[in-house]
């Protein structure tokens, strides 16, 4: 699987759920104003990390190893077997909780009451969320790349029409149900296409739970779970000090921001995941390495340059489309945001070897140190600049953090260093 080809279809994949995106943000902007793109906002982070909880952080793990064991069949079915019932237990356990605690995790995440039915509903059906990310998982570890892309097409649109059709009849609340019911959906769509696949067979997950598997799933679990906390958990702080700093509508414009990045940045992280993760988990040459990162850098860091570019020119027409006359206070929020997504890819790139290469310290002790320098220069910043400090902040901690990650890849970027240096023991 080449890197242009997977790009093309990572686009294709992209496009789809851009627009889905920008259409189901336009419907909740122009139906529920700032407040409800908060709302919903808050809400999106909380389902990251239930659902990170509930398939047991193992997604990554699933992919590099269902592309290190691509030839060999007997290692597919001990992993697929684990992690198949690794997401069911999980899940089931992570649904009963929501379930129980409904109450309490509404009034955790936010004083609105409107989250405790959607978290429960959430609960009731998260098992076959769970389930959708996992096929999905190993569809992209085999590089299945146009069963992986008619999945996330399809899923994308079947997720918007059930967002609309949400928004328009119930409002606020018909989104929050959006959002915790649509992948459980889907999960029908991608369960059809896998079983139709020619590489299929329902006994590849029959086998019996793998101690061996599960500890190396385990290391993947650690960094995975991190990041499910640390990201979503530090944009749900930020959220509520810039919400009772300034105010509600002003945490649906940063909000609204957040989601004009997070889309047009999909189409480069879609490809980092479908392509560079897999690839990466492959390689056993320094030297081979070395030049795939190259090559990702260069391909990849001018396409960011020039979509940062253009979005910035193109600022206040896109406040316009995907929003309403209402969000255009967001324009003094694009400088700053788009310098830190720059380099938030930057970093992504060496990321993916941390992930690749199961470098668990490292990753751990970057997720952790830069999460809190961002929540810290959030609330420093937001004090000296109002809600501009906020995205001042999101730039300045994504610069800090690419240099530190750029200086301790320094010995294999330079062609001073070995891989086994760089695998932390465990791969």
């Amino acid at each position: 699987m080449k890197i242009l080809k997977t790009t093309f279809y990572s686009a294709l994949i992209t496009f789809i759920r851009i627009a889905s995106g920008f259409v189901a943000s336009k419907v909740i902007a122009i139906i529920t104003g700032p407040t409800g793109v908060a709302l919903v906002g808050t809400f999106s982070n909380f389902i990251t990390i239930a659902l990170t909880f509930a398939n047991g952080a193992i997604n990554t793990g699933v992919i590099k190893y269902t592309a290190d064991y691509e030839n060999d069949i007997d290692k597919q079915k001990r992993l697929f077997g684990t992690a198949l019932k690794i997401t069911v237990y999980c899940s089931f356990i992570c649904g009963v909780i929501l379930v129980i605690f409904s109450g309490f995790w509404a009034n955790s995440i936010s004083s609105s009451s409107l989250y405790k039915w959607p978290i429960i509903s959430l609960g009731l059906s998260i098992v076959f969320y769970a389930l959708n990310t996992l096929l999905i998982s190993i569809l992209n570890g085999r590089k299945d790349i146009k069963t992986y892309t008619n999945v996330n097409t399809i899923g994308s649109i079947i997720s918007l029409v059930f967002t609309i059709v949400m928004v328009y009849f119930f409002k606020i609340v018909g989104a929050l149900y959006a959002l915790a019911l649509s992948q459980s959906i889907v999960f029908i769509i991608t369960f059809f296409y896998t079983i139709n696949s020619n590489w299929f067979s329902f006994s590849l997950f029959s086998q019996k739970f793998s101690r061996d598997e599960a500890i190396k799933l385990s290391r993947f679990s650690l960094m995975a779970i991190v990041s499910a906390l640390l990201i979503p958990l530090s944009q749900i702080i930020l959220r509520n000090h810039v919400a009772s700093k300034f105010s509600l509508v002003d945490a649906g414009y940063w909000q609204g921001m957040m989601r004009i990045s997070d889309a047009y940045l999909m189409i480069v992280t879609t490809s980092l995941s479908t392509y560079f993760l897999p690839k990466l988990s492959s390689i056993k040459t320094n030297k081979e390495l070395r030049s795939e990162i190259i090559k990702g850098y260069k391909l990849i860091l001018p396409v960011v340059f020039l979509m940062t570019l253009l979005i910035y020119f193109l600022r206040f027409l896109i406040i316009r489309i995907l929003f309403t006359p209402d969000f255009i206070v967001m324009e003094k929020l694009f400088y700053w945001q788009l310098i830190g997504d720059f380099f938030k890819i930057a970093s992504y790139i060496l990321g993916y070897l941390m992930l690749a290469k199961a470098m668990t310290r490292l990753y751990i002790a970057t997720e952790v140190i830069f999460t809190f320098s961002y929540v810290v220069l959030g609330y420093f910043l937001t004090d000296k600049y109002g809600l501009e400090g906020i995205v001042i902040a999101f730039g300045i901690n994504y610069i800090i953090c690419f240099l530190f990650i750029a200086y301790s890849f320094r010995q294999l970027l330079f062609g001073i260093g070995t891989l086994k240096e760089f695998s932390d023991g465990t791969n």
